[in-house]
């Protein structure tokens, strides 16, 4: 079967919504506004807790719903569709890895930083290791990523979609979906957007799964999905080359280390890395954690998160690798389904942005500045982010998806690993200190930075044509990269730390697993041993949970390996 892969006018609207379609889309904004605003009027939006921590008393189910929403952008939507189109399931593998790093989060990151109470991630730095450049550094570098990654790639995809769909203008959907975004983010703080995100995902995964159902049936089953995928060969074809055509190991998750486009050592340890960084280290998702009401609610959240990222194999990667056409009264659902996705994203990146901005830089500026204050900059801050946003529009538009996709890789697997090692290290070695940390980010930043420079400047070449780049380019895959860039990263610090003094150890009490206090689990009061047992059976409860979801995942990883 010969698929028409013409591109002309990629970019030009759709056909005209149906009824059907034009409801679907007026009861979901209908929903998310009504959602925002009871949210927004019943959070505590008057205190710094209490806006950018949600009161601290979230209970799990809205706290994992969340965390699958924030990571769900319509960027990783349109972007596992499309590697699952052109390159089968090993893609799945960046949704499956969440599985081990969330329950790390859970089990090992947030009991450290709920003992540690802080705000942000960059906080928790400056308690662990002293010093304030650290902290700025990494505030610096965390609304920097979320800018000119996280934003960008969300507002475009989802504006592109919303514009070929709808046929509006790109800047006018763009400004649409920011300024809806922006207005229950700004009033009602995190305890809205967690909300919102719980509905944001159930509108997701059951608009997933009817254009799932529909997508199957049009090929005759799961059955059918390896030979349809292998009959979808392009019109268009480089001759004597593989380009563009089916791979041969596109129903595999593990692929060759040195041909394989995702090469299993690299998405086994190198991913891990980058994972690591995201759900473990990045303000969006652990300000999900600490808004729990304690602890078992974190754990819970994030087991309930780990089932939902088990979903997208079935729900978007393979309908990705499936040639199937949009039905009517479908199409206001996946315009549904896409504009749930960027909302969500993007209401995380302006509240966890916000926080950063106003606990790590405006407080060190302004040290005295009263509670009413912070609030104000906090929501300010999400104003001057839509500004930004904006102001990118046109550089997106001169931008192709593919580029685009290809950028946020190669930033993350260059400037995430040297984070990564830092908190790693700092979390399970006492002895290192703030000169071995500082000099690790900075060794990691300086080689990460050259390999971006590297890639910008020798963009990869389309396919058919010899690779004439740098061996570190054109050889060393950016997974692999990443594990190198982490070891380097840790040997310097390792190194930096035996070389100065050893931190006092009152300054490592309660932020470090050896050094955390053993006693009254968090929620459990003194002479309470009914809500002491309580706890500990949920506590068990999560315990089990966890072991049935790791065996889950290591099951689906076998059968598709």
């Amino acid at each position: 079967m010969a698929v028409d892969n013409s591109t002309s006018d990629t970019h030009a609207p759709g056909p005209q919504l149906s009824v059907a379609d034009i409801v679907v889309i007026t009861v979901y904004f209908a929903l998310n506004l009504a959602v925002g605003i009871w949210s927004s009027c019943r959070a505590s939006r008057n205190t710094v807790r209490g806006y950018f921590l949600a009161g601290r008393d979230m209970t799990w189910w809205p706290i994992g719903a969340s965390l699958f929403a924030s990571s769900e952008g319509s960027g990783l939507f349109i972007g596992l569709a499309g590697s699952g189109a052109a390159g089968g399931l090993a893609v799945a593998g960046f949704e499956w890895n969440a599985t081990y790093v969330l329950l790390a989060l859970a089990w090992v990151f947030v009991p450290i930083y709920i003992s540690s109470e802080i705000v942000t991630m960059p906080e928790y730095i400056q308690k662990r290791y002293g010093g304030q450049r650290i902290r700025m550094y990494l505030s610096v570098l965390s609304l920097l990523l979320s800018v000119f990654t996280k934003i960008s790639i969300d507002l475009y995809a989802g504006a592109l979609f919303v514009h070929i769909c709808l046929g509006w203008n790109f800047y006018i959907s763009t400004i649409l979906m920011l300024v809806i975004t922006a207005l229950y983010t700004i009033a009602g703080g995190l305890a809205a957007v967690i909300y919102t995100d719980a509905l944001q995902t159930l509108i997701m995964v059951m608009g997933a799964v009817i254009l799932t159902v529909k997508a199957f049936n049009q090929i005759g089953g799961y059955e059918q999905l390896a030979a349809a995928y292998a009959r979808a060969v392009p019109s268009r074809t480089v001759p004597n080359t593989t380009c563009h055509l089916p791979r041969a190991d596109a129903m595999h998750m593990f692929r060759d280390p040195h041909t394989g486009d995702l090469p299993w050592t690299g998405m086994t340890f190198g991913l891990t890395i980058m994972a690591t960084w995201y759900w473990c280290t990045d303000q969006v998702i652990v300000q999900r954690s600490l808004s729990a009401r304690d602890l078992n609610h974190a754990k819970a959240g994030s087991i309930l998160a780990s089932y939902l990222k088990m979903l997208p194999m079935g729900l978007i990667i393979m309908p990705g690798m499936i040639s199937r056409a949009l039905f009517p009264g479908l199409r206001g659902l996946m315009i549904a389904v896409m504009m749930a996705a960027l909302m969500s994203s993007l209401t995380s990146i302006f509240n966890s942005s916000s926080t950063l901005f106003t606990m790590d830089i405006w407080r060190r500026l302004r040290p005295r500045a009263h509670e009413w204050e912070l609030l104000l900059v906090g929501r300010l801050v999400i104003v001057v982010l839509i500004g930004i946003s904006v102001a990118w529009i046109p550089i997106l538009q001169g931008s192709n998806s593919g580029q685009l996709f290809i950028y946020m890789q190669s930033v993350t697997s260059s400037l995430a690993p040297p984070v990564t090692a830092v908190f790693v290290l700092g979390i399970f070695w006492r002895r290192s200190n703030e000169q071995g940390a500082f000099w690790g980010l900075m060794t990691g930043l300086v080689v990460g930075a050259m390999r971006l420079v590297l890639e910008f400047l020798n963009p990869a070449l389309p396919c058919g044509h010899a690779d004439t780049r740098p061996a570190i380019l054109s050889s060393f895959h950016y997974l692999h990269f990443a594990v190198a860039l982490f070891i380097l990263s840790g040997t310097v610090v390792v190194a930096g730390s035996l070389l100065t003094p050893a931190p006092q150890c009152a300054q490592i009490q309660n932020l470090t697993w050896w050094t955390l206090a053993q006693d009254l689990p968090p929620g459990a009061k003194p002479g309470n041993m009914e809500a002491a047992r309580k706890h500990a059976f949920w506590a068990r409860v999560c315990a089990c949970n966890a072991i049935l979801l790791m065996c889950i995942n290591i099951f689906f990883y076998a059968y598709f390996a």
